[in-house]
């Protein structure tokens, strides 16, 4: 499976950015798709995700209710939607995918993309 991401971009306090995520390959073992972000000094860390089965959504405190993830019905192109951006979700954001194989749970990662809230 390999991860292609949309480019990020500026956006000012308050605004508006639509990040996508598009998975290739043998998607039958995909099992979770998810958004990380890493900050400056920060560690990278878990934004939102969902099932590949169910639609089972999961969001991390600061983004709740300003953030939607969602998988489109081929289930292979992940979208984030963030609404009401601040400073502080400035980061790079990662795209991540959980695969079940034979071997166990193989992680995949985008090359991730920059994403700064600014006046």
């Amino acid at each position: 499976v390999q991860l292609a991401e949309s480019k990020g971009g500026w956006v000012q306090p308050g605004g508006s950015l639509k990040l996508s995520c598009t998975a290739s390959g043998d998607l039958a073992c995909l099992t979770t798709m998810n958004y990380y972000r890493q900050a400056p000094g920060d560690e990278r860390a878990l934004v939102a995700g969902i099932t590949t089965y169910g639609a089972h959504t999961y969001y991390t405190g600061s983004v709740k209710g300003r953030f939607t993830v969602s998988l489109d019905e081929t289930g292979s192109t992940l979208s984030l939607q963030m609404n009401n951006l601040n400073p502080k979700d400035t980061a790079v954001y990662f795209c991540n995918a959980e695969c079940e194989t034979d071997s166990g749970e193989e992680n995949i990662w985008g090359q991730g993309t920059q994403v700064t809230v600014t006046d």
